[in-house]
Order: C-alpha cells, then structure tokens, then sequence
C-alpha cells in the first residue's frame, strides 16, 4: 500500500527545489541585466580626451592672476610672464560623457611610450573645474612658478630651447569615476608654435585600451 505520507513529503521537496532552481537563475539572470546595464551607463558616461583638430576655433582660458592664454585647432601654450610659466592644451572630447579635469604632471622631456605614468596622487590638483562636454572643444591649464625650483627651470629652458615635452592629464567623468590619464606631448612648431598631440591613455578604474 502506497505510503503517501511519503510521497506528498517527496513531491513537496521536489516542488522546493525546482523551485530554488528558478529563483536562482532568475536571480542570476537579473544579476547579469543588471551589470549590462550599469557597463552600458559607464560606457555612455565615459570621456575620453584627445588633442583638437587643426580646424577646431579658438579657446581662451583665463589663471587666477588674470594672464589670458588662446590656443587654436591643435595648438599648445608655453608662455612665461615675471617668472610664471603658463601651459595650455586645446582639448577635444572624443568620448560619450562628459570630461572633468582633476590634475596633471608635466614631463620636461617627451617620453618614451614605455614609461609609465606616475600614481594620481602625486598628480597636481587643477584649482578650478574645467570641464569638457563630449563630442566638444575645450582648453587644459596649468602654471608653474619659481617656487616649483628645478622643474620651472628645466621647462623654461625647453621653451628658450624649442624643446618637446610632455604633460599627463588626469580626468574623469561627471560623478568622479572611471579615471582616465591621457598623455600629449607638446613640440615645437615653426618659430613660435607649440602643438599638442595625444598618444596614450590609461583607465585607473576598470580595463584598459591596451
């Protein structure tokens, strides 16, 4: 005689389990939609910046001192007034969110691409928001002074010399996420031209380009 006692408690666990079974594949299944979706607002969040086109209009920024500085299309800014020297870039924001600009350290040289970059926080702080809206031109600035000893030196003698070297920018996007450093030389162009061009990126938060 069939013990049903037995059999109900045997339904009922089998019942459980498959139900456990669908619980946990739509769990992992709302899981998987989930980061797709947050991958998916990262990549629309993402800037990505790169130097600007030939073609691209004038920026002006102005430093705290009230020194002015243009830069056209590609170009870069090396300019000295009573011991400050000032640096720009023009920028283009090549990627889908928005740029904000966070630090920089310059180079005094332009460096080979194996050379790594050195870690955010010894990067110098921009001391107001500058930010970039993507598929947009803008303008990168910074200032060195007497104060910073050798490294003012050696860049004011790659000016006077019409040397190349090289700046590292620190962004991110709008919420201070995905970190990016993007590396521009600076050369040299004619007699007194200074043009910016991009070469590498590195993403601190998450996979690289590379």
């Amino acid at each position: 005689m069939a013990d049903w006692v037995t059999i109900s408690s045997l339904a009922t666990a089998a019942g459980t389990l498959a139900l456990a079974g669908a619980t946990f594949s739509a769990v992992r299944s709302s899981n998987r939609s989930a980061r797709i979706a947050e991958l998916a607002l990262q990549e629309q969040r993402r800037p990505v910046l790169i130097n600007g086109r030939l073609d691209d209009p004038v920026q002006k920024i102005m430093f705290a001192d009230g020194h002015w500085i243009h830069a056209q299309g590609s170009e870069a800014v090396v300019e000295e007034e009573d011991g400050t020297l000032y640096l720009g870039l023009a920028l283009r924001n090549a990627g889908a969110g928005i740029a904000v600009l966070q630090g920089w350290h310059p180079w005094t040289e332009v460096v080979r691409s194996d050379v790594g970059h050195r870690p955010a926080e010894e990067f110098r702080r921009q001391i107001r928001d500058i930010y970039v809206a993507p598929g947009d031109v803008g303008m990168w600035q910074g200032a060195l002074h007497e104060a910073d000893g050798d490294l003012t030196a050696e860049l004011r003698a790659a000016r006077s010399e019409r040397r190349g070297f090289a700046v590292d920018l620190l962004y991110s996007d709008q919420v201070g996420a995905q970190r990016t450093i993007s590396r521009f030389a600076i050369t040299p162009a004619g007699d007194d031209r200074w043009l910016g061009n991009v070469g590498l990126h590195w993403n601190l938060d998450d996979s690289g380009p590379r």
